[in-house]
């Protein structure tokens, strides 16, 4: 298992001990989510300040060329993790690459955007409110790494081989808050907007540099360069014969 792998499942083991917390907090102590209301982020300390750091810490790291830090399909946008395969790339086929991936994650984004308006279907008419939404984002904050680590259904619509070469793999952060944007409230819109940042700067960078995101152009990405294994669960990795 590479060290990579035992990270994550390590991370996986907090964040469900994060979400088994919150929801105890739901039941003997609700209060502590007033810190979502308006401003009363500056008004009063609440454990979910450090959570609301946790993420931001986490955000950043997705648009800073952290090196050896994060998993690669995280980093590819940079070019401290680009290796060129070739001089010359077939810019034919890797536009090909980018319109349909490109293609298969805004699918993806339509979904999610129906899932968001159902969210707010249900807290406009007071069906749940303001805390049950925000647990939908500690619940997502898991559901990232299961995905990552265990099974993930974006991969099957995406057609990826791996996590590595995953078209969508710095939407984690959009998806897991943009559903806050329904109770408002500084805690709430700074992780949207945080998470936004993110996601653009993925966005601009695929769009500038495609060259970094495609296994055929891209040597890195490659099964027998990877050194996450990550996704082992998917794909045979390449391995010298014995």
């Amino acid at each position: 298992m590479s060290i990579t792998r035992k990270k994550y499942i390590c991370r996986l083991i907090v964040r469900i001990a994060i979400l088994l917390a919150c929801l105890v907090t739901c039941f003997t102590k609700p209060e502590a989510f007033d810190v979502l209301n308006g401003m009363n982020f500056f008004r009063t300390f609440s454990p979910l300040h450090l959570l609301w750091l946790i993420w931001m810490i986490n955000m950043f790291q997705q648009i800073i060329p952290i090196r050896n830090k994060l998993p690669l399909g995280s980093m590819k946008l940079f070019a401290n993790r680009f290796k060129p395969i070739r001089d010359r790339i077939n810019h034919e086929a890797l536009r090909d690459y980018i319109i349909t991936t490109t293609k298969y994650a805004y699918q993806i984004f339509a979904i999610w955007v129906v899932g968001i308006l159902v969210i707010y279907g249900l807290y406009r008419f007071g069906v749940v409110g303001k805390i049950f939404v925000f647990m939908i984002s500690v619940a997502f904050n898991v559901c990232d790494l299961i995905c990552v680590l265990i099974w993930c259904p974006f991969r099957l619509m995406m057609h990826n081989r791996c996590c590595t070469t995953c078209r969508i793999f710095n939407w984690d952060h959009l998806m897991m808050f943009s559903h806050l944007i329904i109770i408002g409230g500084f805690y709430s819109l700074s992780l949207v907007c945080a998470a936004f940042i993110a996601w653009l700067a993925w966005e601009v960078c695929i769009m500038m540099y495609p060259e970094r995101f495609w296994d055929k152009s891209n040597a890195a990405l490659k099964c027998s360069a990877c050194t996450d294994k990550l996704c082992t669960q998917y794909c045979q990795k390449i391995r010298p014969k014995k």
